[in-house]
């Protein structure tokens, strides 16, 4: 009677873990479909065309646009910064110049050339200064900033690299863009 008794429990305790393990899996569904909606894939052809021609991965491009615009392609900031990936016009002109283009600021509207240029800045950036979180800091205040906080030893670590960020809104930028970076890359990465 007492073995009979132990194969049922044993029974049991088998049967609610398989339930829940099944229920956990089911929850982790859900919550991974409703942060595939909040973390979409929009404009990939122009993502995984520009990333794969300079050299970015993917997910920081939909990160970029993620938290920069919410992939609202006709989005102005206070600072007058245009379209999916935020860039400000100066910023574009330059990039532009540097490639030996002449294009209107006002294709900064157009998802192909915001995405095309945004993703050519996040590669100059990152060829220049080596880490996502000084390419981010640079992407927000502006490479002036980062230069200038670089000269500092009270904010970099010991290899020189940017360690800590005084501007409350750019520390805060950057944690959201590595935060959406983890999620892309959880999600399909």
């Amino acid at each position: 009677m007492k073995h009979k008794k132990a194969i049922v429990r044993s029974i049991v305790i088998i049967l609610i873990l398989a339930l829940s393990g099944l229920c956990g899996l089911a929850f982790q569904t859900v919550l991974d479909k409703v942060d595939r909606v909040n973390y979409p894939q929009e404009y990939s052809e122009y993502v995984t065309k520009y990333a794969y021609e300079y050299g970015i991965p993917e997910y920081v491009v939909y990160s970029v646009m993620k938290v920069e615009s919410g992939f609202d392609s006709g989005a102005v900031s206070e600072a007058g910064a245009i379209g999916l990936m935020q860039m400000m016009p100066d910023t574009f002109n330059w990039l532009t110049s540097m490639r030996q283009e002449n294009l209107d600021s006002a294709l900064l509207y157009d998802p192909e050339t915001n995405i095309k240029y945004g993703t050519y800045y996040l590669s100059y950036l990152y060829v220049r200064y080596g880490s996502w979180t000084e390419v981010y800091a640079a992407y927000n205040a502006g490479q002036g900033k980062i230069d200038e906080w670089l000269e500092y030893d009270s904010l970099t670590d010991q290899n020189g690299k940017l360690e800590k960020i005084p501007y409350k809104e750019t520390a805060n930028y950057v944690k959201k863009l590595e935060k959406a970076n983890e999620t892309y890359k959880r999600l399909y990465y």
